[in-house]
């Protein structure tokens, strides 16, 4: 028997099983139901390929934005989950978003020495709050690296009475600012690549194992069984296999809503109503503009420069505007992605069977509240406005849409997107306790992003690694 079996190695996953296995009389065996070998464009932090649908190394998981509105959802398979696949953005929640969760052990000092302990922040090593020993290398773009349009970008806010926001990972005030990244030199250090490349005897990582469930002694987890039917025992499991996978991995376990589980064919084997209900994510949409620029510098990272900003009445800042200055597909337009952070609109996740090879139905439920859409059309006018102030040519929407809330809302509906941040499907308070352990079960915890009450507002990759790092100590402690 292992001591301890991960499922999972995404961001969270990565970092927990290696500081799980700092101790050599534990042993840890990390499952990825992904392949073990690389696509060489995972390297490159300015490709996007990997989020293709039909990429080995992506999930590309069907859902639904809103009625009517289906799209394809990008997820990281394989070593490094979405880490591996996403655009190396490296942004902390804010210290409202943590202190807002309400959950013991996880205020914003609390959670700050895992940010800390997961970075080497190249930039500002030695400042209070920042760390210079950990394993993932943080970096703000600067010189040849940063482009011309992120420098109008900055420039733009100044001119429209925006604050700046000198290090968008201080927990300060929102503003406009540098977007950290954990690219170097253009290679993009995923989470498996910065946890997992120290060889050690105890921890075991095997992938092309998809697990199918969680098995249950009683109330007690005792390991997993895989597709094929190989079974992992253990002494404890910890499931990190993001938003997406983590409720899917429950619900076929026979943990969930009652009602649910017996209408997709599975016994109910602990109920639990939170699972798969009651996420969020940030819903989204892209302005395209042109400029007279060059290309941005081959190792350049793709988003530079972020605008957070309070859209009437959240000063830590509810929605965002994001310049990114590279063309995707390439050959197009420059975007901004103007998002809505702190929705009101929630998400559920349901399962039709009990075959792990079905996937699961994802409804985001985006923009049910006139609130919410009135907040999206604000963020989208403050990136009309940048563009206006001298960043570049904007192509879409026309100045008729902007000036019409109906109309806005309508082009707003056809070019919704999301920016991929799910959390809260099995979130704190409802599915797992302040120690991420399974509510009403023993052995089973959980560590990803689907264990947070509310989606932050900012990205969630840093959080998901700081996850994993607290997850190690609360494991470790053994309670």
């Amino acid at each position: 028997m292992d001591d301890v079996v991960v499922v999972g190695a995404g961001s969270a996953g990565c970092a927990l099983a290696a500081r799980l296995a700092e101790d050599p009389a534990r042993r840890v065996v990390l499952l990825e139901a992904g392949p073990a070998r690389r696509a060489p464009e995972l390297r490159d932090a300015a490709s996007l390929a990997a989020t293709a649908p039909g990429h080995p190394h992506n999930w590309a998981y069907a859902a639904e934005l809103r009625p009517g509105r289906a799209h394809v959802v990008p997820r990281g398979r394989g070593l490094g989950g979405s880490s591996a696949v996403n655009g190396a953005n490296w942004v902390r929640a804010t210290p409202a978003d943590v202190d807002g969760w309400g959950v013991p052990g996880w205020s914003w000092a609390e959670l700050l020495p895992h940010y800390v302990g997961a970075e080497r922040d190249l930039d500002l090593a030695g400042t209070p709050g920042h760390g210079d020993r950990g394993p993932i290398p943080v970096r703000r773009p600067a010189g040849p690296l940063l482009h011309p349009a992120a420098e109008r970008f900055l420039t733009a806010a100044e001119h429209l009475g925006f604050r700046a926001e000198q290090d968008k990972n201080a927990g300060g005030p929102p503003g406009a600012g540098l977007v950290p990244s954990n690219s170097i030199h253009g290679v993009r250090i995923d989470a498996a690549t910065a946890y997992l490349g120290r060889d050690r005897g105890n921890l075991t990582v095997r992938c092309d194992a998809p697990v199918a469930r969680v098995l249950l002694d009683g109330t007690r987890a005792c390991g997993v069984e895989l597709h094929d039917g190989t079974v992992f025992e253990a002494g404890e499991v910890v499931l990190a296999t993001g938003a997406v996978g983590t409720p899917h991995l429950l619900l076929l376990s026979g943990i969930g809503p009652p009602d649910g589980l017996r209408a997709a064919g599975v016994a109910v084997r602990h109920a639990l109503p939170g699972v798969g209900q009651a996420w969020s994510d940030h819903p989204a949409v892209y302005l395209p503009f042109t400029t007279a620029d060059p290309p941005a510098h081959p190792h350049a990272p793709g988003s530079q420069a972020a605008l957070d900003l309070d859209a009437g009445a959240d000063p830590a800042g509810d929605v965002e505007v994001l310049v990114f200055v590279r063309p995707f597909p390439p050959g197009d337009a420059l975007h901004l992605m103007c998002a809505l952070q702190q929705p009101d609109s929630r998400g559920t996740l349901t399962i039709t069977s009990p075959d792990p090879r079905v996937r699961p139905r994802i409804d985001y439920g985006y923009l049910r509240t006139e609130y919410d859409r009135r907040r999206l059309r604000h963020a989208v006018r403050t990136g009309a406005e940048l563009l206006r102030a001298g960043l570049g040519t904007r192509i879409a929407p026309g100045g008729d849409v902007l000036g019409s809330d109906r109309a806005l809302d309508g082009w707003v509906a056809d070019h919704l997107t999301t920016a991929v941040h799910m959390c809260g499907s099995a979130a704190m308070g409802s599915v797992v306790d302040a120690r991420l352990r399974v509510c009403g079960l023993t052995g089973l915890r959980m560590a990803d992003t689907s264990v947070l009450p509310v989606v932050p507002r900012r990205g969630t990759a840093a959080t998901a690694v700081a996850i994993g790092e607290k997850a190690a100590e609360l494991v470790a402690e053994g309670c």
